[in-house]
């Protein structure tokens, strides 16, 4: 079809130079009537494809009409409201009124609503006896006429304010048009065979390329982009902080342990096994497989005896102990699970213990950051610095600053005679070089930290303090079990991954961040982070 527009344009060009109006041709397979405005997106088409080959030059022209609606095209072969409400009543003393309710029965709800109003102020209809009669014996429903006439021509005699009520009431609607007039172009041909785009060995061959019609190279043309990969904006704060720990002297942890069991994610951190935070309501349980493989036999029943009756000058916390509590898996809830099985391993250098794990035979351990500088007193005790950021589940609640997975970044120090005041001049060159000097701390409350403490940050933009972490120095109830000497102190803290990246790149839903709303043109353009 496409091909036969073509050459009808062509073949008439050649006769007249010109056509004036598309809207006269009469197409392959039409009969005599002129083309539709349908068949003028298929006369665009083609004249399209002779404008890339030089052959013609056309002009657009741009018309309005209207068209009825469904509902329109309903009206205009059963007549409109009025006169259907008109028809439903009898004549003024000539019958019993007809009742408001009585008159939905027998035209309808929406004819009745409808046609009621403009009935009465067409007059047609009047009150009588609480009911309605018609007022005269004869109408002439325009209404009706007038959607006739736009059906036929896409437009109204009665001008522009006919036309305006018909669309207000919905039963018509516009519609835009075009057509074109087309002139010769300087390529013009009658042929319509396509040019050739490549040169071929077969044309080379037999010098079939000496008589072939070429398409014309454009050199002003953009080459396809390039695709390539890109950071997501998590990854890219994710790498500023680890080289901001590694610059400190700390070493990453191994934290791909997402399922974790109750011991290692709480008890090991001396949280009650009574805690809110252990219910369904905060944590993900698994419910296959349900339970965990046991930990280490003597430091769980020092565990569960520090927790039930107390002990390393600790009173517990007086409560019976559950042995399935302890052994159900779960989501870690934060990666200070992680944290304490590393330290449980480092207290094995003090216990005596021969430790598989090449990270701490190695490289964990050195000189004293912080502390006395005591070093070896002849316990096995190394000095470390460690850190970790990775994900944590909560059973949360998912709005546009929460989701029930999330990143957490934690660092942790172990040092003889380690005091809170190290643990503030910790805080302060961290988050300093995430580009916040101005901080504040706050006393807190953790189970497995003490004293505690959260960090405030000014943020210049909200002009208000926000919380952006927290931090403390682990309980002696939680490290002496482990077999760590009485003067080993762990400092700890941690912060979100999400909140940073948020602040940094200006994002105010963190849906919009990760999951299925994330736009990828957006990845694509935020630049690396730097604080």
């Amino acid at each position: 079809m496409a091909e036969a527009i073509q050459q009808l344009i062509l073949d008439i060009l050649e006769k007249h130079s010109s056509i004036k109006d598309t809207r006269q041709l009469t197409l392959p397979g039409q009969s005599s009537q002129a083309a539709s405005q349908d068949e003028q997106i298929a006369i665009l088409g083609a004249l399209n494809s002779l404008l890339s080959r030089e052959m013609i030059t056309y002009e657009t022209h741009e018309t309005l009409s209207h068209a009825l609606t469904e509902e329109g095209a309903q009206l205009s072969l059963t007549g409109s409201h009025e006169a259907r409400v008109w028809a439903a009543l009898p004549e003024r003393g000539a019958g019993e009124p007809v009742a408001p309710q009585q008159l939905k029965t027998l035209v309808g709800d929406e004819t009745a609503k409808v046609g009621q109003g403009r009935a009465f102020k067409a007059g047609w209809i009047a009150k009588e006896g609480g009911g309605l009669v018609k007022a005269v014996s004869e109408i002439k429903d325009t209404t009706q006429l007038e959607l006739r006439d736009v059906d036929s021509t896409g437009t109204l005699e009665a001008g522009e304010k006919s036309l305006a009520d018909l669309r207000k009431r919905k039963l018509i609607t516009q519609r835009k048009g075009q057509w074109f007039t087309v002139h010769k172009g300087p390529g013009f041909s009658t042929s319509i065979a396509k040019p050739e785009t490549d040169l071929t060995v077969e044309m080379l061959s037999s010098g079939s390329w000496k008589t072939s019609t070429f398409k014309k190279y454009n050199f002003e043309a953009d080459g396809i982009p390039t695709n390539g990969g890109a950071l997501h904006p998590l990854l890219k704060v994710r790498d500023e902080i680890r080289n901001i720990f590694l610059e400190m002297g700390f070493e990453e942890m191994p934290t791909d342990t997402f399922v974790e069991s109750g011991f290692w994610c709480f008890d090991a951190l001396f949280v009650p096994q009574q805690h809110p935070a252990r219910e369904v309501q905060d944590t993900f349980y698994l419910s296959d497989p349900t339970t965990s493989l046991d930990p280490p036999k003597d430091y769980y029943e020092r565990v569960s005896a520090v927790h039930s009756k107390g002990g390393y000058g600790s009173t517990g916390y007086r409560a019976p102990w559950s042995h399935e509590e302890s052994r159900k898996l779960l989501l870690r809830t934060h990666t200070t699970a992680s944290s304490a099985s590393m330290l449980y391993k480092l207290a094995a250098l003090c216990r005596g213990e021969k430790v598989s794990d090449d990270v701490l035979n190695s490289d964990i351990g050195g000189p004293a950051p912080t502390g006395d500088g005591s070093g070896d007193k002849g316990d096995g005790f190394r000095p470390a610095k460690l850190f970790s950021i990775d994900r944590v589940f909560r059973n949360e609640t998912l709005d546009a600053t929460h989701l029930a997975e999330f990143h957490q970044v934690e660092g942790v120090v172990a040092d003889r005679n380690l005091t809170l005041a190290d643990l503030i001049g910790f805080m302060r060159v961290f988050f300093k070089k995430m580009g916040l000097e101005n901080l504040r701390f706050k006393p807190a409350y953790n189970p497995y930290t003490e004293p505690s403490l959260e960090i405030f940050a000014f943020h210049p933009d909200l002009n208000k303090w926000v919380e952006i972490g927290n931090s403390g120095m682990f309980r002696p109830e939680m490290l002496e079990p482990m077999g760590f000497p009485k003067d080993v102190r762990v400092h700890g803290w941690g912060i979100g991954l999400e909140r940073p990246t948020m602040i940094r790149y200006g994002i105010n839903n963190i849906r919009t961040l990760v999951g299925h709303k994330t736009s990828i043109d957006e990845i694509e353009r935020y630049p690396a982070v730097r604080f």
